[in-house]
């Protein structure tokens, strides 16, 4: 009985919150399909207390089979609720374990180049493009990350416990499909992939470099099952289970490519298998903190039409926003390589740092997504609250840029020779040290604004400013290209402080995100 009031509690506490915005899934029809695999939760797991302490609700007991009357409903103290010094360690303890989840694929990708480059000069040269075509066939299905850390951290702002396991069931399937999709490409296309980017001249590499993408492949379904899985754990604020699971697969990765590569000798194939089974472990590991959770991670639910739909409105944006990046850094690296080799060596060694450099501040973005929707849609709703952890995020961010900024640009000027002996290539680099210092110091903030965007679910705006940036920046870039280097980079400095600008201004806009509906409301009154 007391369970019984509880509950009703619950609905109506959750029925009669004011929400900016409503469910992004409607309430899972009674006749939705399922895969034979679907094992439906029960009621009692679902409304347990102990699943209910996930949201900061304690259920009442049951005391003598009545309500005990003494036991009150207890709230956690969320990161909403603390002063800005208490946000500014809670979100510190959450970055610093996100930070090793961008920092293990590049991680594992430098072990593959270690181990193959003391074999074949063929197959390293092979190692190029072949990471090349596995990293773009991954990124092209990055918006499912994004997706899944929104949905479920709204869901659970709104504590619909139900509706998280839905959600997650439906995104898991859409991970599992989209894997499949992959690997079906990749084994009727991904020869002809590699020949066309490697060009007439370097067709000798094929083969090796087919043979390491062809066996990647196979963790392809298992990849984008354990994406899915990775971001739910974020968008439930846990990082530190993600991160086990990635630093597990960077050591199975180095040990298995010492194993296979150096002792057994099966040179890029051996690397390609140890990457491969990594991947598929980290996937395990990552259904498995979600299984500890009390969510069941082995229900694949086919989504309806109107689900898949909503989920194409929000992956259809974030996939314009990351070609439109990805668009404008491949045309900065296409004008470069036509400035000389000197120009071309300065500007890889400049942008590998600075990609280093800027994955710094992708954990601020995360956090963004995994904390803003509780108080843009949740039950404790709070614009007041989220501008206060927006204005943490963005000084967290301008603090991080300045120190990465500083630590680029000193590495670059003081010890250039770690990279390059050529006096000439040291030259264009130092001539561009200002641009340099100027794209590397906006990154982390403008992430922690963009991160807001999507967490508020903004997501035309965002599309089509990035994409406007990118317009404008290679045009600009193509005007500027005269003046060499630091023409590109003075480019590269402009689009980024462009797309700080953009957010900042919309997220400030009376009529942004973070605005009362009372601000919206005289704003509409004087235009009119």
């Amino acid at each position: 009985m007391a369970l019984k009031l509880s509950l009703i509690m619950d609905r109506t506490l959750l029925h009669s919150s004011p929400f900016k915005n409503p469910n992004l899934f409607a309430s899972p029809p009674s006749n939705h399909r399922h895969l034979p695999l679907r094992f439906r939760p029960a009621p009692s797991l679902i409304h347990s207390p102990s699943i209910r302490r996930r949201t900061g609700i304690v259920t009442a007991s049951v005391v003598g089979g009545g309500y005990d009357e003494s036991e009150e409903v207890v709230e956690k103290k969320e990161l909403a609720e603390q002063s800005v010094w208490s946000q500014t360690k809670e979100i510190v303890k959450f970055t610093a374990p996100a930070m090793g989840l961008w920092l293990c694929d590049p991680l594992m990708s430098l072990i593959d180049t270690a181990v193959v480059a003391h074999g074949s000069s063929t197959e390293l040269a092979a190692l190029g493009p072949a990471t090349v075509v596995c990293d773009y066939m991954t990124l092209t299905f990055m918006f499912l990350s994004v997706v899944t850390s929104n949905i479920i951290a709204t869901a659970l702002a709104k504590q619909d416990e139900e509706g998280v396991q839905h959600h997650l069931s439906v995104l898991l399937f859409v991970g599992l499909a989209c894997g499949c999709v992959m690997l079906l490409s990749t084994k009727l296309f991904g020869a002809a992939a590699l020949t066309v980017f490697t060009g007439p001249k370097n067709v000798h590499v094929v083969p090796a470099a087919n043979t390491y993408v062809q066996i990647r492949a196979l963790s392809w379904p298992a990849l984008l099952v354990g994406w899915v899985a990775q971001s739910a754990s974020l968008g439930m604020k846990d990082s530190w289970g993600p991160l086990k699971a990635l630093a597990a697969a960077s050591i199975i990765n180095g040990v298995g490519d010492i194993l296979l590569c150096s002792c057994l000798g099966y040179g890029i194939a051996g690397a390609a298998w140890a990457t491969m089974a990594s991947q598929v472990v980290a996937a395990y590991m990552m259904i498995q903190a979600l299984n500890n959770k009390g969510y069941n991670a082995l229900a694949f639910s086919i989504p309806t039409r109107k689900e898949f739909l909503k989920i194409l409105g929000l992956a259809a944006p974030v996939y314009v926003t990351s070609i439109s990046k990805v668009a404008f850094f491949s045309l900065l690296m296409y004008v470069s390589t036509s400035m000389g080799t000197q120009t071309i060596a300065a500007h890889q060694v400049m942008i590998q740092i600075y990609m280093a450099c800027t994955v710094w501040g992708e954990p601020l973005c995360q956090t963004a997504q995994s904390y803003m929707p509780e108080l843009m849609y949740g039950v404790n709703r709070s614009l007041a609250k989220a501008r206060l952890l927006l204005r943490s995020l963005v000084i967290i961010g301008a603090i991080l840029g300045l120190l990465l900024g500083i630590v680029g640009t000193s590495l670059l000027w003081l010890f250039p020779y770690i990279f390059t002996p050529d006096q000439m290539v040291i030259q264009k680099m130092h001539r561009t040290l200002i641009p340099f210092f100027l794209a590397l110091a906006v990154t982390p903030p403008t992430r922690s604004l963009e991160g807001t965007l999507l967490a508020g679910q903004d997501l035309r705006f965002i599309s089509l400013s990035t994409c406007g940036c990118f317009c404008l920046g290679a045009l600009v870039l193509l005007i500027f290209s005269r003046y060499g280097l630091l023409g590109c980079w003075f480019t590269l400095a402009g689009f980024q402080w462009a797309r700080f600008l953009v957010a900042l201004l919309r997220l400030l806009s009376p009529s942004g995100i973070l605005q009362t509906e009372e601000t919206r409301i005289s704003q509409k009154l004087r235009t009119a």
